[in-house]
């Protein structure tokens, strides 16, 4: 699902709030934490991830294997943390994002 730039801009002062929901830590991302991912995706729908890898570069590769794997939306990286965000349609409250 593509997202304009007005529902980027409103998904980002949603994330606001949010703290990180998952931790990546020295192993870097390892399968168990992709599907963790997965899961807090498919509840949550937006969700923070801090990404304590080593340098800038890792963290752009980290980002952007948990964009393929996933199908997430990045809707904001400030230093270590970054926000993703992935409509459930199956879910019974879906996030609803503003109309153009």
């Amino acid at each position: 699902m593509t997202i304009t730039e007005k529902q980027k801009r409103w998904l980002k002062q949603q994330t606001h709030h949010l703290k990180p929901v998952v931790l990546l830590g020295q192993h870097g991302l390892t399968a168990p934490v992709l599907a963790e991912i997965e899961i807090a995706l498919s509840h949550h729908e937006l969700l923070k991830i801090r990404i304590s890898a080593g340098d800038r570069d890792e963290r752009d590769a980290i980002i952007a294997m948990i964009q393929e794997h996933t199908q997430a939306n990045l809707i904001n990286r400030i230093g270590n943390v970054a926000a993703f965000y992935r409509a459930n349609p199956q879910k019974r409250d879906p996030m609803v994002l503003p109309r153009l």
